[in-house]
């Protein structure tokens, strides 16, 4: 099956709910309006259905290797990137003075969601290396910004982000890599770094390691980490002490190389200080902000695949007689009414998502461009209070989804040569990395709503109140239902919230049992906030550019998000205010 971008689904998005014509009457954006958009995204399109997406099956069958120290990705892999290098897809959101095209985050947002549904493995790599562009431009000095950025940019080189040891894991105060300071200003690397995605590759002449280490004397735990830039290889042409002594076999992305990087063994890895010393988590967590929102685009993207190929395999595979008697003999399983379930959750569920992601890409483009200071505070502030909800509910939902997608392939979904398989198995590592869940909803509930007293969360709420109204004053049934589900979802999310502030500083236990379904209710509520908006684009007749076949499918798409989603919004509400005891009632002894 040929991947086919739904680009009439992402415009519309980016016009109707993320306001792209807005975002370009911004300083800097005046040539990103819509007409740009289309254009991008309708050549994107094109690029990932024909140059990446025949890859995917053939990079889970014929994964990356490893020999004799050397990493080699899956045959194919090496010339599509020279044409997405080609291409300049690699620096489409970066500015131009470094050689990039300067285009907003939402533009961005969408090409690289159609990039992880075409092949999530193979677009691991410019994930990673946008992560490591933004943390140079924020951190980096001149000198660094001007040797490394450009060859990032037009991706002769890539990127890597280099957290994870085998005795840290998610706990960075754990971090024992050591940098030792030399007189011509460098550094000396010494240490052991794990789950290194692309980490090293065949595709690029270089790679420019990011990395944690401690400077010795430096304070013990967080505050005592620092960022060094680590290139692969050196100014001189001669290759780094940063070697790859193994690469992991993993459930999924199996044709990402996931690599274990060796520091120092003949006599240390030359680096270069970022910023000051023991900033170095402040400077990385722009990095993993960045690709925790890139994760939640996988997580879409993925969504987007899997149910694209289970609509297929339902149209084709017959079984059965309807229930209705419509047709006399054995039909197509798309006829029946629990398929049509499943297949209405995938789609709402991820059309959901995909409105929140742009949104947020919205969001932070304004922090970024717009010249009135107040409204780029605001912006910054709804920007970082969605980044956990795109990266957690995204992935969860993707996980869900390509489960589905098996489901509704019934015995045959299990069997691998059919494909359904590998998205429910690339999904499961979405929900892991750049964060699990449970870390994303801690910085959900700690940072972003018992810190503020809940007045961030609550001002969501009160625009989706007048949404509401907005849905209301429209009269027609599906508003009304709408309206009324996204109330009494709004409503358990203010109860949850008021929980959360009120038991914050005197029974954490209590808050952080229910921190990942807090995180499910605020995603389910903000992802079905935006459906609401899409139905009142589509009945407030302010879409007249769309065929009515897209209009009716859009419509009745959320409705469903209405009816099916948005109740699970009060499980999480119950589960939260009223089930945080037994979570932890248990002895460890009784485990």
């Amino acid at each position: 099956m040929t991947y086919q971008a739904p680009v009439q689904d992402m415009l519309f998005a980016m016009r109707h709910l993320a306001g792209i014509d807005a975002l370009a009457a911004l300083p800097g954006h005046e040539d990103a309006g819509y007409e740009t958009a289309q254009a991008v995204l309708e050549e994107c399109a094109r690029f990932c259905g024909e140059a990446i997406a025949p890859l995917n099956w053939e990079g889970d069958k014929n994964p990356s290797w490893f020999d004799a120290g050397q990493v080699h990705t899956t045959p194919g892999f090496k010339e599509a990137f020279q044409q997405f290098v080609a291409g300049g897809w690699q620096g489409l959101q970066h500015p131009v003075e470094f050689g990039g095209q300067g285009l907003p985050k939402l533009i961005h947002a969408a090409c690289s969601e159609m990039l992880q549904s075409a092949n999530m493995s193979f677009a691991l790599c410019p994930l990673l290396t946008d992560g490591a562009i933004e943390a140079l431009l924020t951190a980096g000095s001149d000198a660094q910004k001007a040797a490394y950025l450009p060859k990032m940019i037009d991706g002769s080189w890539t990127g890597s982000m280099n957290l994870t040891e085998p005795q840290a894991g998610s706990d960075l105060s754990l971090v024992r890599t050591r940098a030792e300071p030399q007189p011509d200003g460098t550094y000396k690397l010494f240490g052991t770094k794990i789950f290194i995605t692309y980490g090293e590759h065949d595709m690029a002449e270089n790679i420019v390691h990011l990395v944690l280490a401690r400077v010795a004397g430096a304070p013990e735990g967080v505050k005592g980490i620092s960022l060094f830039i680590c290139p692969k290889v050196l100014d001189n042409g001669t290759r780094n002490d940063v070697h790859c002594v193994s690469i992991e076999h993993k459930m999924g992305i199996k044709a990402s190389p996931t690599a274990v990087l060796q520091y120092g063994d003949h006599g240390g890895a030359t680096a270069y200080l970022v910023g000051q010393e023991n900033r170095g988590l402040e400077y990385m967590f722009i990095m993993m902000n960045s690709a925790r929102f890139g994760v939640g685009l996988q997580g879409v993207g993925l969504a987007e695949r899997a149910y694209q190929k289970a609509v297929q395999y339902a149209k084709d595979r017959v079984q059965s007689r309807p229930v209705d008697g419509s047709v006399s003999h054995a039909a197509a399983i798309i006829h029946h009414p629990d398929v049509r379930r499943m297949l209405m959750t995938m789609r709402a569920y991820t059309e959901g998502c995909r409105a929140m992601s742009y949104v947020a890409a919205a969001a932070f483009d304004a922090a970024h461009a717009h010249p009135d200071a107040q409204v780029r505070e605001e912006n910054q502030t709804f920007y970082e209070y969605l980044v956990p909800l795109v990266k957690g509910l995204s992935t969860e939902m993707s996980l869900e989804v390509a489960s589905l997608g098996v489901q509704v392939h019934g015995g045959m979904g299990f069997i691998e040569e059919t494909g359904a398989a590998q998205y429910l198995r690339d999904a499961k590592i979405l929900t892991i990395y750049e964060g699990t869940t449970a870390i994303q909803a801690n910085d959900l509930i700690g940072r972003k709503t018992v810190r503020d007293g809940g007045r961030t969360a609550q001002a969501i709420a009160m625009q989706i109140e007048q949404t509401e109204k907005e849905l209301q004053s429209l009269g027609e049934t599906a508003c009304l239902r709408m309206a009324e589900q996204l109330k009494q979802a709004r409503v358990c999310y203010l109860d949850a919230v008021q929980f959360m502030v009120a038991q914050g500083k005197t029974n954490p236990n209590a808050v952080y049992a229910g921190s990942v379904n807090f995180l499910m209710l605020a995603g389910t509520l903000i992802a079905g906030w935006q459906m609401g908006r899409a139905l009142a684009v589509v009945k407030g007749g302010r879409a007249q550019e769309e065929s009515s076949t897209f209009l009716q499918t859009k419509s009745v798409t959320a409705q469903f998000f209405a009816e099916h989603l948005l109740p699970r919004t009060r499980m999480y509400r119950d589960c939260i205010v009223g089930g945080a005891e037994s979570v932890m009632a248990l002895s460890m002894e009784a485990f």
